[in-house]
């Protein structure tokens, strides 16, 4: 007990005598861990988002004709020699113009003088949850185009390329910015652990002399990059909490982020990066001494 006292006590001297830089440190983490988390929570609610459209995926092969009930189990096994699938539908021509009529609404009038078969039958195809990479979206649909009978084949391709590419742009995003916290933490900490131990270097050989052991004299600049770490860490977090409950509060209300559910992390995410941050930041005060502590 008495030892760790005096090592919490010496600590403590060392946060006072170098306050300036020690600050210093503390808001470079604290940004650090803002900038990755930010990125990292906006990443983890774009893969949600996009797990809830996938939901709602769906391929329409437009035909030619309306097929006969022997074209249907043709068509149904050739989709099924490809892969399995969620669900397979036919719409007739007439079924294709009620639910066009439905969806017009109140407008449905401008649809009295048009032919109730104007529009092409289709298949549409509900894929199974695990077939969710564009690649093999853009596979499946290059395997319906050359169905017998096919005129086109949609399934929202623009808004599920741009949303692909935007989602792989923020794990590059993520990626770097976790580069940019792993390089801030160590160097930050080790640079401010440096100047402690080159101002106070006449005192620790002082106190090597007397009989103080190593572990007394490291643990308390261990114990600086720990606390570093730790407090650093939480604020950043904090801050992006308050952030993140702004934006809820600021945005509410009808538009996107009424439709999606945007979440927090998870408790175990945050406490995984508070660690992350903490045994950056000890590794770094750990680097520093083995270079510049001669004890």
């Amino acid at each position: 007990m008495s030892f760790w006292f005096a090592v919490l006590r010496q600590a403590g001297r060392n946060l006072r005598q170098t306050w300036p830089s020690q600050f210093m440190t503390l808001l470079t983490v604290s940004l650090s861990v803002l900038i990755f988390a930010f990125f990292f929570l906006v990443y983890n609610n774009m893969l949600n988002v996009g797990d809830k459209l996938g939901d709602d995926l769906r391929l329409i092969v437009y035909l030619e004709e309306e097929p006969g009930p022997e074209m249907q189990a043709q068509l149904k096994r050739k989709i099924l020699a490809f892969d399995e699938v969620d669900e397979i539908r036919f719409i007739s021509k007439t079924d294709a113009y009620q639910r066009f009529s439905e969806q017009l609404g109140e407008n449905r009038d401008v649809l009295d003088d048009m032919p109730q078969d104007f529009l092409p039958a289709s298949v549409e195809v509900v894929p199974l949850k695990n077939l969710s990479s564009l690649s093999q979206v853009k596979n499946f649909s290059d395997y319906l185009s050359k169905l017998p009978g096919t005129i086109k084949v949609q399934y929202g391709q623009d808004w599920i390329e741009r949303f692909y590419y935007f989602t792989r742009l923020l794990s590059i995003i993520v990626l770097l910015s976790g580069g940019l916290l792993i390089l801030t933490s160590v160097f930050m900490v080790s640079y401010t652990i440096r100047l402690t131990i080159l101002g106070r270097q006449a005192e620790l050989e002082l106190l090597k002399l007397v009989g103080a052991t190593n572990n007394y004299i490291r643990t308390p600049f261990l114990l600086e990059g720990l606390l570093q770490g730790l407090i650093g860490s939480t604020a950043g977090i904090l801050s992006l909490y308050g952030l993140f409950h702004w934006v809820e509060l600021k945005f509410a209300g009808p538009g996107i982020l009424s439709i999606f559910e945007f979440t927090f992390f998870h408790p175990q995410t945050v406490v995984t990066i508070i660690a992350i941050s903490i045994v950056l930041c000890a590794v770094g005060s750990y680097s520093s001494m083995q270079k510049f502590l001669r004890i």
